[in-house]
C-alpha cells in the first residue's frame, strides 16, 4: 500500500467521521445557543439547565439521523473491506 493510498483512506475516514458526527454536533450547538439566549434574557443563571434540552435534542436528532449515519459508516466499511480483500 503506497503512501498516497493511505492518505486517501485516512482522508475518507475523516470525511466519514465529519458526515456522521456533524449533524448531531450542529443540533447540540444550536440548542445550547438557544438555551443560553433564553438564560440571558430571563437572567436564569442555572448552569445545569442546559444539559437536559441538549441531551433530548441530540437523542431526537440521533433517532432521525441514524439511517443516514448507518449508511455512511456501512459504505465506508465496505470500501475498507474491499481494499483489504484486494491486498492493498
Amino acid at each position: 500500500m503506497t503512501g498516497a493510498a493511505i492518505l486517501d483512506v485516512a482522508r475518507e475516514g475523516v470525511m466519514t467521521f465529519l458526515k456522521v458526527s456533524g449533524p448531531l454536533m450542529l443540533i447540540a450547538l444550536f440548542v445550547g445557543l438557544a438555551v443560553s439566549l433564553v438564560q440571558a434574557l430571563t437572567q436564569i443563571q442555572e448552569q445545569t439547565l442546559i444539559y437536559v434540552p441538549k441531551i433530548v435534542a441530540v437523542f431526537g436528532g440521533l433517532l432521525v439521523c441514524l439511517p443516514f449515519m448507518a449508511d455512511a459508516l456501512g459504505a465506508y466499511m465496505t470500501r475498507i473491506a474491499a481494499l483489504i480483500a484486494s491486498g492493498g
